[in-house]
């Protein structure tokens, strides 16, 4: 169960599980430029799903993964959310986050669901619930936290110990 302020909310899809294929995706990144999980292929990846990273504890969740992505050999951080690419970008150049790359759900709503993150209902219906996803090199999830509740930060030392495996 998923809470938003101590309130259940509802999501649709499946949340994935560790040792599964992750779900191919397509989705758009600071140039308006569709991006799939093949366009990383051969390396690691973080996929930091957030609601907005206009709320805090978003904004919180890119920092700490910037700051780690530069340490992190073959790994890229991918930061999922609804927000626009180009709001997206703004955030990230006036904060200096230059080791993560933004992606927007703006043509890409299927991710939502079939990565189990699709809040249905409540006051963020339309968006992502929180969620860190780690993948290895051929795109087998290795770690997988959908964060109970929405408001707090997720746990950033299980998803970086996975990416050390």
């Amino acid at each position: 169960m998923v809470t938003l302020k101590g309130k259940p909310i509802k999501l649709e899809g499946t949340f994935p599980k560790v040792g599964q294929k992750a779900p191919a995706f397509s989705l758009v990144n600071r140039d308006l430029q569709d991006v799939t999980l093949a366009n990383y292929a051969g390396k690691k990846k973080v996929l930091n799903i957030v609601p907005s990273l206009d709320t805090p504890v978003c904004a919180i969740s890119t920092r700490k993964f910037n700051q780690q992505a530069s340490n992190m050999g073959n790994t890229v951080v991918l930061i999922i959310a609804a927000d626009l690419p180009f709001a997206m970008s703004r955030f990230c150049d006036a904060e200096g986050l230059d080791k993560v790359i933004t992606l927007s759900t703006m043509r890409g709503a299927k991710f939502m669901t079939d990565y189990g993150v699709f809040i249905a209902d409540s006051a963020f219906g339309g968006i992502t619930a929180r969620a860190v996803i780690v993948l290895d090199e051929s795109d087998t999830i290795i770690h997988a936290e959908l964060v109970p509740e929405i408001a707090d930060e997720p746990n950033y030392d299980a998803a970086l110990a996975a990416l050390k495996k």
